[in-house]
């Protein structure tokens, strides 16, 4: 375990940078690291083989041998009053336990990966919801065009549950670096004539989700080897954009099983 150290007050420095990450979505660009909260969100990260380069618990939590047990995998631990806790999170019930954990930067395209692209997508809950799809269903790299919710803010990683650690993020690229992939990019459109599951889908490729309002721009759009409806008999287009994903991203999977 590295150094242990209680903090008491909010005028300590390095706790005031810590409530920057967990209130600022965009905090870990300029400070280079990331706000993760919660016990599962924690134990994942170690998991992956992290080390969080400080935890921070309150009183209790300090007390709970579980919990100090994560915390001594980091670099370093704060101790905390529950109140002090607490403002480091916009959650109703406060997790007891968090990490600051290096931010890996924008990352690079990997050509040739399986991928999801993210195309301006502002809420953070389907953000996250994609990332653990893709994570499920073998899609090992995301790639988030500028305008899409911050890929790495705590909303996102929460919605995330740890699916972060298994893959490749890139963010904050223009929509010609999608040509760098190397791969067909699928849509859908409720319009498209042919269904997802009537055409044989290529493999690897990359699916396209776009802003929950406005759909794909018209310059990724064009770039879509393939535009395809998703069938919803019920009459209504009521998916949203992580439900759609997880049906494009489940019949990748399902059309490479059955063809072995």
């Amino acid at each position: 375990m590295g150094t242990v150290k209680l903090v008491t007050s909010r005028s300590n420095p390095q706790w005031q940078r810590l409530r920057k990450l967990a209130l600022d979505p965009a905090a870990y660009r300029r400070q280079g690291e990331v706000w993760i909260e919660g016990e599962h969100l924690c134990a994942a990260h170690l998991a992956r083989g992290g080390v969080p380069r400080c935890a921070v618990l309150d009183d209790a939590a300090w007390q709970q041998p579980g919990l100090r047990a994560l915390a001594s995998r980091a670099e370093s631990v704060i101790v905390v009053a529950p109140a002090l806790m607490a403002a480091l999170s916009t959650l109703e019930s406060p997790a007891p336990i968090g990490f600051a954990i290096a931010w890996p930067g924008a990352g690079e395209i990997v050509a040739g990966r399986p991928s999801v692209v993210l195309d301006r997508l502002q809420d953070a809950g389907n953000v996250g919801a994609i990332l653990r799809s893709a994570a499920a269903f073998g899609f090992a790299q995301i790639v988030a065009l500028k305008g899409t919710a911050a890929l790495w803010s705590p909303k996102v990683m929460r919605a995330g549950m740890g699916a972060h650690f298994s893959l490749t993020l890139i963010e904050g690229v223009a929509p010609d670096a999608l040509d760098r992939l190397g791969l067909p990019l699928l849509a859908t459109s409720p319009h498209a004539p042919d269904r997802i599951d009537g055409v044989a889908l290529p493999w690897p490729c990359a699916w396209v989700l776009g802003h929950e309002g406005q759909g794909i721009g018209a310059g990724v759009l064009g770039r879509c080897t393939l535009k395809l409806a998703i069938p919803q008999p019920g009459g209504e287009e009521s998916l949203n954009a992580a439900a759609a994903a997880a049906v494009c991203l489940y019949e990748s999977v399902r059309q490479r099983s059955a063809r072995g």
